[in-house]
């Protein structure tokens, strides 16, 4: 049976990049791509980070029934959702493994779709003065930086992230990305 790895921390832990770097040493992985309603970044692309949507396909996957998980975040430029669809990516009844990334409540409710034997937890997690300058040196190099947006993000984190939180689902191992090399090394234990 394949496995679902699934990547998840807080905003600026580095998830993004050791999602990445997983592809690139692992390539047997089979990547999951979601779906968001937020505007693309400068530098993400169609397909790459996400399928960039908007409320009209949205509201048509989630009638279609297709909709696995799906959150929606008041931000300081209005509601953006992330969700998770049922569109042929993940082939349960194959030996494929997969690689995900996302947040803990997705993971939570992927975890419940698929059951709960064939998703892997990666849950990185850094130091929060860390996270919050690695997020702001992020935010600098955009042409239109969102610092309000920032801010809400971190907090919103804290909240999601808290330890009972991790507790309920289970996540008892963490890793420490503060050398991202050895956080890497740690994590390709796990993923063989």
């Amino acid at each position: 049976m394949g496995k679902i790895f699934y990547v998840m921390g807080k905003s600026a832990s580095g998830k993004d990049t050791i999602y990445k770097r997983l592809l690139e040493l692992r390539p047997q992985l089979k990547r999951v791509i979601l779906y968001t309603t937020r505007p693309i970044r400068e530098g993400e692309r169609e397909g790459e980070e996400y399928y960039f949507t908007d409320g009209n396909k949205m509201r048509e996957l989630r009638e279609a029934g297709k909709i696995i998980e799906e959150r929606t975040y008041q931000t300081a430029l209005g509601p953006w959702s992330y969700f998770t669809v049922d569109d042929g990516q993940i082939d349960v009844m194959s030996e494929n493994s997969y690689l995900m990334i996302g947040t803990l409540e997705s993971y939570e409710k992927t975890r419940d779709y698929y059951g709960e034997e064939r998703l892997v937890p990666i849950y990185i997690e850094v130091e929060d003065g860390t996270r919050l300058r690695r997020a702001l040196e992020r935010e600098f190099k955009q042409k239109e930086p969102k610092y309000a947006e920032l801010c809400r993000r971190y907090l919103a984190d804290e909240e999601d992230f808290k330890e009972e939180n991790l507790k309920r689902c289970k996540i008892g191992r963490r890793f420490i990305n503060d050398d991202l090399d050895a956080c890497l090394n740690d994590i390709l234990k796990v993923i063989q």
